[in-house]
C-alpha cells in the first residue's frame, strides 16, 4: 500500500517559536530517504514555508495557501493553482466595513501581496513587518492597484465584531477560514476560491502520486476538512479540542516533536 503522509506546519510540525527541531529534520529526512512520501499542507506561502522548513528535505510537492496552490518542492514550479473569477465586490465590502484586506495575486506573472499602506491597522502592520523583505511585498497608495492581477487569496486581520459578519456572509460563496492566530492571538479571516482547501489539494496530490492511503497530522480547526478526508489522522496534544474529537489518535505536542516521534515509531 502506497501511503501519503501530510502534516500541517504551524502548531503541528513547527515548535511554538516557528522553528523545526533538529530531531524532526533528522527523522523525516531519514525516512524520506527510505522511501516515505511526506509533504505538508499549510496556510503559509511557498516562500515563508520554505524558510521555516529549511533543513527538511521533503521532495514531493507541497500544499500552500490552505490548498490554493500545489508547488514542486524542487523547482518551485506551480503544479496547481486557483484564482477568483471576480472578487472586487468582496474587497469593496470589506473596505466599506472599515477593514483593509491584504490581497494576494499574480501580477505580470509574479506573486505579490498588496495593501493600502496608510490604511492598515496595527495588527496587520505587525504581520507586514515580519515580511518586509519578502519579494512579494507590494505596499500601494492607490486603491485601484488593489484589484490588479489574478487574485487568489484575501486576508483580513481585525476584531471579531467586524470579521464574524463577513465570515457568515461569504462562507457559502467562498472557502472561508475564521480563526485566531496561534502566535499573535489576532483574529483572521481568510477567503479563497470555493472548492479550495487542504483536503481538496491533498486529494489531488494523492492522485498525482498514485497513493492508496493518506495519514494526516494537524492542530487547528482549519485542519478539520483534512482530517475528514484522511484515512488516519492524528492531532498533536496542543491541538484544538474540536479537532481532537475526530482524530484517530492524539500524539505528543508540537514542542515535543510529536509528528516525528510517531513517524519514527510507525513508519515501516
Amino acid at each position: 500500500m502506497k501511503i501519503l503522509y501530510v502534516s500541517d506546519l504551524d502548531g503541528t510540525l513547527l515548535h511554538s517559536d516557528e522553528t523545526l527541531s533538529e530531531y524532526t529534520c533528522d527523522v523525516i529526512n531519514d525516512l524520506v530517504n527510505k522511501g516515505m512520501l511526506f509533504s505538508y499542507a499549510t496556510a503559509r506561502s511557498y516562500n515563508t514555508a520554505r524558510k521555516v522548513t529549511k533543513g527538511l528535505h521533503a521532495k514531493i510537492p507541497l500544499i500552500v495557501y490552505n490548498g490554493v496552490s500545489i508547488r514542486d518542492n524542487i523547482t518551485g514550479d506551480i503544479l496547481m493553482s486557483h484564482a477568483f473569477k471576480c472578487i472586487d465586490e468582496v474587497i469593496n465590502d470589506l473596505i466599506s466595513q472599515g477593514m483593509m484586506p491584504i490581497v494576494y495575486s499574480y501580477i505580470k506573472g509574479k506573486e505579490k501581496f498588496s495593501y493600502l499602506k496608510d490604511k492598515i491597522n496595527s495588527e496587520t502592520l505587525d504581520f507586514i513587518n515580519t515580511r518586509k523583505d519578502d519579494p512579494r511585498h507590494n505596499p500601494i497608495s492607490d486603491i485601484k492597484q488593489l484589484y490588479i492581477g489574478d487574485i487568489f487569496y484575501i486576508t483580513c486581520i481585525d476584531n471579531i465584531s467586524k470579521l464574524e459578519p463577513m465570515y457568515q456572509k461569504y462562507r457559502k460563496q467562498y472557502h472561508c477560514i475564521y480563526s485566531k492566530d496561534i502566535y499573535s492571538s489576532s483574529m483572521w479571516l481568510e477567503i479563497t476560491p470555493l472548492g479550495t482547501s487542504k483536503a481538496h489539494a491533498i486529494q489531488q496530490l494523492k492522485e498525482y502520486l498514485h497513493c492508496d492511503y493518506v495519514i494526516a497530522f494537524g492542530d487547528g480547526k482549519n485542519d478539520i476538512e483534512m482530517f475528514k478526508m484522511a484515512d488516519e489522522c492524528y492531532a498533536v496534544e496542543n491541538a484544538d479540542e474540536q479537532l481532537k474529537t475526530i482524530a484517530t489518535g492524539i500524539i505528543s505536542s508540537n514542542n515535543e516533536d510529536g509528528v516525528a516521534k510517531w513517524l519514527k515509531k510507525e513508519f515501516k
